[in-house]
């Protein structure tokens, strides 16, 4: 049956192991990794149920798939209890054993996919995921960190494309509430007439087109996160009963004479500047301070200039799947030189579009100024915007640029550091080798 076997699954591709006991089977597994064992029942010695109970305590991820001539439905049942994957009642065929290894294989692909996935997600929204290698965000990331834990209330501010949801949603993935719905709500993209009910929600007959009963999206976020987003485009008329819902923590849906208790956290953003509004009359002044417990503040791209290429080159990877005829697309050092020297006033998103962009009109997989957009692309590298156009004589090579603005960043880094290369290094975010290796070929040290 052993030969059998080996000689069935060899055939399909796998690469087969063949022992003649339970003992055997676990020294081999001991000895060598190993994606699934199959087992009879009944051995000399230890038996398969004994084995695969063995194999769970040691590997509970090791699939085991349990068969058997003298099996009944009872000793099947008992098998998966105990965890085997599947169960193969002997005698049986070969495209039989071929199915079950298949599907067993299918499983396990799905398992590592959504433990990749799941991965991606956490990285994408956990501030230690974050692109910091400014102090900047380095700090925000501190501060999500302390503050994500707490139900209290935040108010993240900032310029328009500066990355707000992201630190909300780094907010809720980083707090009990993780595994409760994160509810976003454009304040600024919902009517005026409709705001009340998206948020509270309304009972049939409350106005013309109420037919039926609809749950507001603060009552779909119970347990979780409630984010308002563009908080400053809120009507003046509906801040008292947001006032209400944030003191009361309950919520009264439209022509109901009831109100009910949420658990929500609420995460608040604007790009306006709410004290000023609150100033103008624009925005009511006791709803301000009851939203801005926890300020947190995201810094324009132009105040972080260490983030622009590590953000750059993230991009780059996630849209590496619009061009899979190119693989290990890079930035050259002149793109790299061009996206630092700019300033970026659409601030991350016109960096993710520029780099969208890039990706589709590359030619060959390396990214270009000339790929960049005009803003980029038709400006010397070094120049910001409304910065003096170079002189007649100037140098123009943006190679040179490139060593320039590194030579520069390296000599910040070391006086930030107090001379520690590592830390220096850590900061560039660049090997320590590497490091090195410019320092004696820039002169810099």
């Amino acid at each position: 049956m052993r030969h059998l076997l080996s000689v069935i699954l060899d055939d399909h591709g796998y690469e087969t192991r063949a022992v003649a006991s339970a003992e055997a089977a676990l020294a081999e597994l001991v000895a060598r990794e190993c994606d699934l064992v199959l087992t009879d029942v009944r051995m000399p010695g230890m038996g398969g149920l004994a084995l695969l109970k063995e194999i769970q305590q040691r590997d509970p991820s090791l699939m085991v798939i349990v068969m058997s001539a003298y099996g009944s439905h009872d000793a099947a049942i008992e098998a998966m209890k105990a965890g085997a994957y599947d169960y193969l009642q002997k005698p049986f065929r070969a495209d039989e054993v071929v199915l079950v290894l298949r599907k067993a294989e299918e499983r396990e692909r799905l398992a590592r996919e959504n433990l990749r996935l799941r991965g991606e997600l956490a990285r994408a929204y956990q501030p230690d995921g974050m692109v910091a290698a400014s102090e900047g965000m380095r700090e925000l990331a501190r501060q999500i960190r302390r503050v994500a834990p707490q139900k209290t209330t935040v108010l993240v501010t900032g310029e328009s494309g500066t990355g707000k949801e992201l630190v909300a949603r780094a907010l809720h993935e980083r707090s009990p509430r993780a595994s409760f719905p994160f509810v976003a709500v454009n304040c600024g993209a919902i009517p005026e007439a409709l705001i009340e009910s998206e948020l509270f929600g309304h009972v049939r007959g409350a106005f013309t087109d109420a037919v039926r009963n609809k749950k507001g999206l603060a009552a779909e976020a119970d347990g979780g996160t409630l984010f308002l987003d563009e908080i400053g485009e809120l009507p003046l008329a509906l801040q008292p009963k947001l006032l209400r819902f944030l003191q009361e923590e309950e919520v009264r849906p439209v022509g109901d004479t009831r109100s009910r208790k949420v658990d929500v956290r609420v995460v608040a953003a604007t790009a306006r500047d709410l004290k000023a509004a609150v100033g103008a009359g624009g925005f009511r002044e006791d709803l301000y301070w009851r939203l801005a417990v926890v300020p947190l503040r995201v810094p324009p791209l132009r105040e972080r200039p260490e983030d622009v290429v590590p953000l750059a080159e993230q991009f780059l990877a996630r849209r590496a799947a619009l061009r899979p005829e190119l693989p290990g697309l890079a930035l050259s050092d002149d793109a790299r030189a061009a996206l630092a020297a700019y300033r970026w006033p659409g601030n991350v998103r016109e960096l993710e579009h520029a780099i969208e962009r890039a990706v589709v009109m590359s030619e060959d997989g390396t990214i270009r100024p000339s790929d960049l957009p005009d803003e980029l692309r038709d400006r010397p590298a070094g120049r910001a915007p409304g910065a003096a156009a170079p002189g007649p004589g100037a140098d123009l090579s943006i190679k040179r640029a490139s060593r320039d603005l590194e030579a520069t960043l390296i000599r910040a880094a070391l006086e930030r550091t107090g001379g520690n290369r590592t830390k220096a290094a850590e900061l560039l975010e660049i090997s320590y080798g590497a490091l090195l290796y410019k320092i004696r070929d820039y002169g810099v040290g």
